[in-house]
Formats: structure tokens, C-alpha cells, sequence
């Protein structure tokens, strides 16, 4: 089975482990690539959702690997027994409902080894809650698969709150440290898009103005930053 290049590059976040968890399963394709590259040995997959679970649950048939893949129905972390994971993964949702998934069932997610995580909206948000909670993000990798930038992050409990500077919340220190290969590329983007949201605000109120003050100082963050690179 192929998957996409998002899939390929959380699956290489995935150290070699007994079990793993996709909260809100691509169809499956996670736990039945991270079995057959022998890096766990069983995994679960679940989503809230029936039509994915059932997909999940006819494509892990396909592969005959009903005996080392569990298919669950639920919400976020409530479908895990304690210890039953070393690890999760929470992929393909927005950064305010993946903190809101931790939040929830926060002694479970503290418990795990390692959680790869990967928002398609406010990245920003989601550091910011997971480093004052006190975990540390040990790395974190950039892909573009089909036109679209994605964050993954790869996080695990540690003991004191982190603070950063803002714009460490915004864009990965990691992928700076690193030199990621598409940080300037990406950065360009988040720009392009900022600057084009500030051009969509009109109105004189007390609320956008905030806004615009909000977006320049992004602005401005990164551009700096991108001049470092």
C-alpha cells in the first residue's frame, strides 16, 4: 500500500516500538505502512467518525492484519486503556482541537513515550499550549505534499513550562536549527498569506485594528527571521 508523502514523513517521526495509536486514522494507512516497516509490532486505530473506522477496519482486512491492528470507534484518547501505547500519533485536525484532545485525557498523553503530532491549522497555538504544559518538542519536520505545508511535531512530557519567544511559537525552532530545506520557501508563504489576510480587513473598529497590529507583528517576526537564513 502507498501513501502520501504527508503520511511517509510522520511515519518517519515513528521510533521502533511495541504499540502506537492514530487518533483519527487515515482510513488505516498509518498503522498498516508503521507494520509493514516493522516499526511496531501492534497498533490501534480510531477515529470519532464511522465511515473512516469502517474504512479502517476493510483495509487492515485487506492486508490480513486484523490479528495486530485494533479498529476503534471514538472520541481522541477516551478509546486507550492506561499503558495500553508507547506512543500516538494525532495528524489531519486543526491545532485548537488537537490541544483540546490532549487537554482532555491530559494524564494519558503525559504517560506516552512520544506523540507525533500534526496540525493543518494554528501550529502557533499548539506549541504554545504543549511547551507551557511542560513537554519538549524533540523534533519536528516540514513536508509540501500537493501544494500544501505541513508542521509535524514530535513532543514528550518533560518537567518545567517552556516560554519562547513568539515567533518560536509561530514557525518551528527546530526546522531553524536544522536548516530545514523548505523553512525560506515556507516562510515566504506564511507572508504572502498573512499579508493577504490584513488586506481583507476594512472595517475601523477597535477589533481590527487590534487584528492589524496582530498580523504586522508577524509580519515583521518572520521577515526578520528570514533574513537570519
Amino acid at each position: 500500500m502507498d501513501i502520501s508523502l504527508r503520511l511517509k514523513c510522520i511515519a518517519n517521526q515513528i521510533d521502533p516500538c511495541n504499540s502506537i495509536a492514530d487518533i483519527g486514522t487515515d482510513h488505516g494507512y498509518i498503522p498498516i505502512y508503521l507494520i509493514k516497516q516493522g516499526k511496531c509490532k501492534t497498533a490501534i486505530a480510531s477515529d470519532i467518525n464511522k465511515g473512516p473506522v469502517e474504512k479502517a477496519i476493510f483495509n487492515v482486512a485487506i492486508q490480513n492484519m486484523e490479528s495486530v491492528i485494533s479498529c476503534r470507534l471514538g472520541a481522541g484518547l477516551n478509546i486507550l486503556k492506561a499503558n495500553e501505547v508507547d506512543s500516538i500519533i494525532i495528524a489531519g485536525m486543526g491545532g485548537n482541537l488537537i490541544r483540546d484532545i490532549i487537554e482532555d485525557d491530559l494524564k494519558i498523553f503525559k504517560s506516552m513515550d512520544y506523540a507525533v503530532l500534526q496540525p493543518v491549522q494554528n501550529p502557533e497555538i499548539l506549541r504554545k499550549y504543549l511547551l507551557e504544559k511542560g513537554f519538549d518538542i524533540i523534533d519536528e519536520d516540514l513536508c509540501k505534499d500537493e501544494g500544501k505545508y505541513y508542521e509535524i511535531i514530535k513532543v514528550k512530557f518533560g518537567i518545567h513550562p517552556i516560554k519562547k519567544e513568539k515567533v518560536f511559537y509561530e514557525i518551528s525552532e527546530k526546522l531553524i536549527l536544522k536548516k530545514h530545506p523548505l523553512l525560506k520557501q515556507y516562510l515566504n508563504y506564511k507572508i504572502k498569506n498573512y499579508n493577504k489576510t490584513l488586506s481583507y480587513i476594512s472595517q475601523d473598529t477597535p477589533l481590527s485594528e487590534k487584528r492589524r497590529f496582530e498580523l504586522n507583528s508577524k509580519i515583521q517576526d518572520l521577515k526578520e527571521l528570514l533574513l537570519c537564513l
